[in-house]
């Protein structure tokens, strides 16, 4: 069997440090978030995968658009016209809310609640999937704590949207250890909040897929999700999967005997480190 893993997808929230370039490809900009999205869910009928995993912030703060929800109904349907399920868990950026409540989803669409955590069982494939979403952003509880126990003989995936310790750059939300993720007995974590790529363990494995796409400086390099093959017995690999349509470089360019800013961009293009087709500056 295969699966994605995706998280932090962030869906239209704006790109940040772009408004002071003129050249900057407005159209471009103002849809990257979908447009990853929408190359994600190409890869995943073509890769003719049996599920998708989505672990949190999946919207952007304080939804106030339909025009966002229906955007990701549409790309639901893709996949449920092709019988892809997908689970989905709330972070603290899309924390239980009314627009959620209110939005229809199709019917393929399968959300962890947030009162307590809960399994949902593929029994043809014997996968269990155990997970919690978010009733609050402000979740400081360990949510992990209250996951139940492996089922025996299946392939057991843990969703959860956590800081984790040690990332002291992110809000400790859902705070967990390492060592009390291992001693779940699942398989693999399927983790989101870090919005870098991580896989912090093999055994079992605990993964960071980091963000979609990224969304300004900060966020340098490739952005993707991840591509699991496993079977009942267990993990047999997993992949990186780029989807992103703009990305961010910060390069160290001499620029001593540069005239002009162009010939700054020249010199970083020579020194082999980024290949642009449309390149801001």
């Amino acid at each position: 069997m295969k699966f994605i893993h995706t998280a932090d997808i962030h869906l239209d929230s704006p790109l940040s440090g772009l408004a002071a370039y003129k050249d900057a490809p407005a159209d471009l900009l103002r849809t990257v978030t979908r447009d990853a999205f929408t190359r994600l869910v190409d890869e995943a009928i073509e890769e003719a995968v049996d599920f998708m995993v989505i672990a949190g912030d999946l919207y952007d703060g304080s939804w106030k658009d339909y025009n966002t929800g229906h955007f990701f109904c549409r790309e639901m349907g893709r996949l449920n016209k092709a019988g892809i399920p997908v689970y989905l868990l709330f972070g603290n950026h899309d924390a239980d809310s009314d627009m959620t409540k209110k939005l229809t989803l199709p019917p393929n669409v399968h959300q962890f609640e947030s009162r307590k955590a809960n399994t949902f069982r593929i029994d043809e494939l014997k996968v269990a999937l155990h997970g919690r979403s978010y009733k609050e952003a402000a979740t400081v509880d360990n949510l992990a704590a209250g996951y139940p126990a492996p089922v025996a003989g299946w392939l057991n995936i843990g969703v959860l949207h956590t800081a984790l310790e040690g990332y002291v750059a992110h809000a400790s939300y859902a705070p967990c250890s390492l060592a009390e993720l291992s001693a779940k007995g699942y398989d693999y974590w399927a983790l989101g909040h870090v919005h870098e790529h991580a896989i912090l363990q093999e055994d079992p494995w605990v993964v960071f897929p980091g963000n979609l796409q990224g969304r300004h400086i900060r966020e340098t390099g490739a952005r993707g999700a991840m591509l699991v093959t496993a079977d009942e017995s267990g993990i047999h690999s997993v992949e990186r999967l780029l989807v992103d349509v703009l990305r961010w470089h910060e390069v160290d360019v001499d620029a001593g005997e540069a005239n002009t800013l162009e010939e700054v961009v020249g010199r970083s293009r020579y020194r082999g480190e980024i290949f642009p087709t449309n390149l801001i500056y």
